[in-house]
């Protein structure tokens, strides 16, 4: 097996064994409240750079990260996927997909975690402040986003 990322992933047909999003999202719990409302089942972390959520089906990963990117209006969102042995990335916005990145070029930007995640090394359930969308009710989802644009909106 070989340990190169390709950059296109057509010829590829494993299935999808790890997907997350990378969002400018500036915490887990926010970002949990959108997969809910979106209807995303994922774990959300607190990155350096952004929150990330790690679907919990790999395979829906187009599906989330259009859902994800729709109600994350004016914001990209960056899906990886890992496959045996390959990593794709693709940028999302507005519920579309936008284009194919370097998947390297992505991961030279991204904290370590990102990578650690993407490969498994870390499961999401084990990284402290992991949040599920699962046991996020839509009114909690909402009450979430609307305090944290009041906060956000109330900074200098």
């Amino acid at each position: 097996m070989s340990d190169e990322v390709p950059d296109d992933l057509s010829g590829l047909d494993e299935p999808v064994t790890v997907a997350l999003l990378l969002t400018q999202v500036a915490a887990a719990e926010p970002l949990a409240a959108v997969c809910s409302l979106s209807g995303v089942v994922a774990q959300a972390i607190s990155s350096g750079v952004g929150a990330v959520a790690v679907l919990g089906d790999p395979g829906a990963g187009p599906a989330g990260a259009a859902a994800v990117s729709r109600l994350l209006a004016g914001t990209t969102v960056v899906l990886l996927e890992r496959r045996a042995g390959a990593i794709g990335a693709t940028s999302w916005a507005g519920g579309h997909q936008d284009s194919e990145l370097a998947p390297g070029l992505v991961l030279s930007q991204a904290p370590t975690l990102v990578e650690d995640l993407l490969l498994g090394d870390v499961l999401p359930e084990a990284v402290e402040g992991a949040v599920s969308s699962a046991g996020i009710s839509r009114l909690r989802a909402l009450r979430l986003l609307a305090k944290v644009s009041r906060r956000g909106r109330s900074r200098p």
